[in-house]
């Protein structure tokens, strides 16, 4: 984390000022409270970019260009996953190719990168024994929250949300985005851009971390989660921030850094999904 921090501060800077930049960033480590996920750390460090470096990074473009990409896409992958054995299985495959497209996580991101695996997306596996204890909760829930995490990401969390509608169609869906702009994550915008409002009701969590800290979202989005039967939550900023709240959760990610790869003793890009009661 250190060397990224120090990356941070532009070259022609002043050696007393990184100094002091890197002083701060070691102190806001080293005071940061351990119930604390790394989203939640980590707009603290970028606050501070701000403030002392003038840096505030811009992904207004790219996300609009990732939403756009991913809906050329997404005829195609409906195709397959509608064809295909068990469509809720597959789209939670696509679901997990989706959550590659992460300009917060430490992999680079590309679009030859994305294509093939989209082009894969049996290389993906999905554990039988999580996905019949979701399939059979769903079987009998009445409320599903559905947390997103990217942008681009969202068109497939469309196909699996239409998936799941349409084996339950009684099941009361909710998808919620992030409140504010933070890195490339998905904002109401990014909901609309790609149609996700036009299936299901979405909301803004009222929060700019990258995650679903609970203790800051908005008090709608609060309601939201308690009321929830089951919770579908997408990516590793909500996993960092959700872990051991105790709720229904299951969780579907790329494990995209070597901690999640060591947590779950995976190769990196390995997709998941776990509830939470085995995290």
């Amino acid at each position: 984390m250190t060397k990224v921090h120090l990356e941070k501060c532009p070259q022609d800077m002043a050696e007393e000022i990184k100094v002091e930049y890197m002083q701060k960033v070691l102190k806001i480590l080293a005071e940061a409270p351990a119930k604390y996920g790394a989203p939640i750390i980590v707009r603290t460090i970028q606050q501070l970019q701000e403030e002392m470096l003038g840096i505030k990074q811009e992904y207004a473009q790219i996300k609009k260009h990732y939403n756009a990409l991913m809906m050329q896409y997404e005829e195609q992958v409906l195709e397959h996953i509608v064809q295909s054995e068990d469509p809720i299985k597959t789209g939670i495959q696509y679901a997990m190719i989706g959550n590659y497209i992460d300009f917060g996580a430490r992999i680079t991101v590309t679009e030859e990168h994305l294509t093939e695996l989209l082009n894969t997306p049996e290389r993906f596996e999905v554990d039988q024994k999580q996905y019949e204890e979701l399939t059979m909760e769903l079987e009998k829930a009445k409320k599903l929250v559905y947390l997103t995490d990217n942008c681009g990401e969202i068109v497939m969390d469309k196909l699996l949300i239409k998936q799941i509608k349409n084996k339950y169609p009684d099941l009361d869906i909710t998808v919620m985005v992030r409140g504010a702009e933070v890195i490339n994550d998905a904002t109401i915008e990014d909901a609309k851009q790609v149609g996700l409002n036009e299936i299901v009701k979405v909301i803004p969590n009222g929060s700019d971390i990258a995650g679903t800290w609970i203790e800051e979202i908005s008090e709608e989005a609060k309601k939201e989660l308690y009321e929830a039967d089951i919770i579908i939550s997408k990516g590793q900023g909500n996993f960092e921030t959700l872990r051991k709240c105790g709720k229904n959760i299951y969780y579907i990610f790329l494990c995209k850094c070597d901690l999640f790869a060591n947590i779950f003793q995976v190769p990196k890009l390995t997709g998941m999904l776990i509830n939470e009661k085995y995290c």
